[in-house]
């Protein structure tokens, strides 16, 4: 045993309290808004833009965003689900408009969850 472990049980003593301490909407909201943030870099919305675009990894993150927000939604409230969803459809668009080969409708990331997208 190295003479870390003591200090490591205890941040992970904290982290675990810290957790405790956040509500579940907002505990989701804030995964939701990472997700938002990482595919929106993805599909190129940054200020470098094309320098982190990478849609595999944005249609992974929309498809992660979009199953979430749809399965937290009644438990999140209207006015939490709705901010979401927004931004969901924008990094759905922002995918489509970016990809070079277009998605059947309703085959786009995050689709087979929120329908459709246009």
């Amino acid at each position: 045993m190295t003479s870390d472990m003591p200090a490591l049980d205890s941040a992970s003593a904290q982290a675990a309290r810290d957790i405790a301490d956040v509500n579940a909407v907002e505990l989701i909201s804030t995964v939701s808004v990472h997700l938002l943030s990482a595919a929106a870099l993805r599909c190129g919305l940054a200020d470098e833009g094309e320098a982190h675009q990478d849609l595999d990894e944005a249609r992974t993150l929309i498809n992660a965003l979009a199953g979430l927000i749809t399965a937290a939604a009644p438990d999140l409230g209207d006015t939490h689900a709705r901010a979401l969803r927004d931004g969901l459809r924008s990094v759905q668009l922002a995918f489509r408009e970016a990809s070079v080969i277009p998605d059947a409708p309703g085959e786009g990331p995050g689709e087979k969850y929120t329908g459709a997208v246009s």
